[in-house]
């Protein structure tokens, strides 16, 4: 079956060699990570040769995520390297800059057998852990042949992969039989999990690690915050609305929704932050063709208000500040059918999030806020243009809402220590050393 998959591997890679040489001419994707992909890291990466913790997160959200644990397995496992690899160019560019206490950041392998063997030699892991579902099955193996433990973090199996995994279950029993321990977010995705094939006695609930992750709202407001809130120099009196995560149709959406809010509440700022870094100049344009003033963040000017409409955040790492000035927000990906993205950062700041209907990816924790009254969900951009001008027409359902939203946020973090005594029961950490006099 392995074999099979290989070839699954190397026939799919072939078809979408076209586009991935259009990301590379167009957008610049994959030119300076192809080495590593195929297992070349640089001559610099564990010169020593040092055993080490491996992380994989494969995009931003993983990759922040992972927050959660790198300081407690720095100060547990002091002996071992932590390195951590993400897929995407914008999870390897967050890993590198919001990420201490890492040893190295790179970019996983191909899952191809000479290329996970080449990783594992030089990363040298005495333990993999993948966060949510990266289930790899060439590089699982090649962990377990080589004597490496392996951990689920944060795992979850949504609605609309489930079925997929069902139907190659002879496959997956076989996959899922070298992981070592399965550290899942739900009930249900633990459930899943053991449907396709895991190991009931390997599976464990340990709740979401995105709770953990999350800084508190005095330390999302350090230095770096300050320094991307002197860009949007804005009067209290002036409202502010924010369009986060936006996929394509999105933008649109919002645009709609802003252009109803206007009518009673005309001086509103509109911040919109697509996504992914391609679809910046197409935000922009969109703007632009409603007839509303645009500007970009790149191009605003330190300690002063944006002369804008709307303001197109195209650069990265900066959302998450930014939730602090907003007056609500939208979550993208759940107005079209992406299966949504995470509401918790503008939770812990207490603010109003309002989210679409498609909301798979994140199903219980949408389910939570609603059942919380945290959240309000909408299914169209007029709604949404109904909710936002209620919101900024309310300032005690704001309040309400960005209460009761962090408050559900606090209630549910305990999942990283759950998770840690998951990795020391693989992993034991070492005794405490003995001081010579």
């Amino acid at each position: 079956m392995h074999v099979l998959y290989s070839l699954a591997v190397v026939v799919l890679a072939l078809v979408l060699s076209p586009w991935f040489l259009y990301q590379a001419i167009r957008y610049r994707k994959y030119v300076g990570s192809l080495g590593q992909r195929m297992g070349v890291l640089p001559v610099t990466f564990n010169l020593d040769g040092d055993d080490s913790i491996w992380i994989h997160a494969v995009s931003v959200g993983e990759a922040l995520t992972a927050r959660a644990l790198i300081p407690e397995l720095r100060e547990r496992y002091p002996d071992l390297k932590i390195f951590l690899s993400t897929t995407t160019m914008t999870g390897q560019q967050i890993a590198r800059e919001r990420l201490s206490d890492l040893d190295a950041v790179f970019f996983f392998p191909f899952d191809l057998q000479p290329f996970v063997s080449r990783t594992l030699r030089l990363v040298r892991p005495r333990l993999f852990i993948m966060m949510e579902t990266e289930i790899w099955p060439n590089l699982l193996r090649a962990c377990r042949k080589a004597g490496v433990k392996t951990l689920m973090a944060n795992g979850r199996i949504s609605s609309r992969s489930y079925p997929r995994y069902r139907m190659a279950r002879g496959f997956f029993r076989t996959v899922l039989a070298g992981v070592d321990q399965f550290c899942m977010q739900s009930d249900e995705s633990a459930r899943r999990i053991v449907d396709i094939g895991a190991e009931p006695a390997r599976v464990s609930v340990t709740g979401s690690l995105k709770f953990d992750s999350l800084e508190s709202p005095t330390a999302a407001s350090g230095r770096g915050a300050w320094r991307v809130l002197r860009f949007f120099r804005i009067p209290e009196s002036r409202p502010i609305l924010m369009a986060a995560s936006t996929m394509k149709g999105e933008e649109v959406a919002a645009l709609t929704a802003f252009s109803m809010v206007r009518r009673t509440h005309p001086t509103t700022l509109l911040i919109i932050a697509p996504r992914k870094p391609e679809r910046f100049d197409e935000a922009v344009a969109l703007v632009r063709a409603e007839g509303l003033r645009v500007a970009r963040r790149t191009e605003l000017t330190v300690d002063t208000e944006p002369a804008a409409d709307v303001v197109v955040l195209d650069s990265i790492g900066e959302l998450a500040h930014l939730f602090q000035v907003a007056t609500a927000v939208f979550v993208g990906g759940s107005l079209v059918d992406h299966g949504g993205h995470n509401i918790l950062e503008p939770a812990v700041h207490g603010k109003a999030i309002v989210f679409g209907p498609h909301m798979q990816n994140f199903a219980e924790i949408a389910e939570a806020f609603l059942g919380r009254r945290a959240a309000v969900q909408v299914a169209t951009p007029a709604e949404l243009g109904e909710v936002w001008a209620r919101l900024l027409t309310d300032p005690s359902e704001r309040t309400r809402l960005g209460a009761a939203a962090r408050g559900l946020v606090e209630a549910n973090r305990g999942a990283k220590g759950r998770t840690l005594a998951a990795v020391a029961a693989l992993l034991p950490p070492p005794g405490p050393r003995l001081v010579r006099r």
